[in-house]
C-alpha cells in the first residue's frame, strides 16, 4: 500500500512538472502583427545571406522556433524534427523559422550547417539571430525558456508555447492549434 501511495506522488509529480514546464509565457502578444525578424540564414532559401523572415513570409503560416543555443539538446530536435515532418500535412505554405539564441554568432554559424547536414530538416530553416542571446525586439523571448514557438498566420501571432522542456511528444499540441489556425 505504501509503495502504490509513492508510485502515485511520483507519477502527479512529473505530471505537474511536465505541465509546469509548458506553461511559461514567452513570444510576442496573440493577435499582434509579426514583428521583423532580421537573421541570418544558416540553411534556408536564403542560406548565407541575411533576411527578415517576417517580411518573407508575410501572411503565410509560419512557425518560428526560438531556441536558446545552450539548451538545444536531442529532446528538443526531435520536437524540431517532428513539427518539420508535420506542418505540410497542415498547409502546402507552411514553415518552420528556426531561430539560434546566442551571444556567439561566429559559432552558431558554424553548427547550423552541421546541424541540418545531421537532421535532414525538409520544412525548417536554420537561422541565427546576431543581436544577441536576448533575441529580437518585440519577440519578447522569455530568458527561462528553453524553446519558444510563435504561431503565426496572415501576418498576425495566433498562438505562443514557452518550454523549459520539450520532446517529440510536445509537437502533437503544437500541431493543434497550428491546424486550428488556418481555418
Amino acid at each position: 500500500m505504501r509503495i502504490q501511495g509513492f508510485l502515485s506522488i511520483v507519477v502527479l509529480f512529473a505530471t505537474m512538472m511536465r505541465v509546469w514546464a509548458q506553461d511559461i509565457s514567452s513570444g510576442p502578444d496573440k493577435n499582434s502583427k509579426v514583428p521583423a525578424l532580421k537573421v541570418f540564414d544558416a540553411t534556408g532559401p536564403n542560406k548565407d545571406k541575411e533576411v527578415d523572415y517576417a517580411a518573407e513570409r508575410k501572411d503565410k503560416p509560419t512557425i518560428y522556433l526560438l531556441v536558446r543555443a545552450d539548451k538545444f539538446d536531442r529532446p528538443m530536435n526531435r520536437f524540431m524534427k517532428g513539427l518539420d515532418g508535420e506542418v505540410k500535412k497542415e498547409s502546402e505554405d507552411a514553415y518552420l523559422v528556426a531561430v539560434w539564441l546566442t551571444d556567439d554568432v561566429d559559432k552558431a554559424k558554424e553548427r547550423l550547417p552541421a546541424v541540418q547536414q545531421s537532421v535532414q530538416y525538409e520544412n525548417t530553416a536554420l537561422t541565427n539571430f546576431t543581436g544577441g542571446k536576448e533575441g529580437p525586439k518585440d519577440w519578447n523571448a522569455n530568458s527561462d525558456a528553453h524553446l519558444t514557438v510563435v504561431l503565426a498566420n496572415k501576418g498576425k501571432i495566433v498562438e505562443t508555447f514557452g518550454y523549459q522542456s520539450v520532446n517529440e511528444t510536445d509537437v502533437r499540441a503544437v500541431r493543434a492549434a497550428f491546424k486550428k489556425s488556418l481555418k
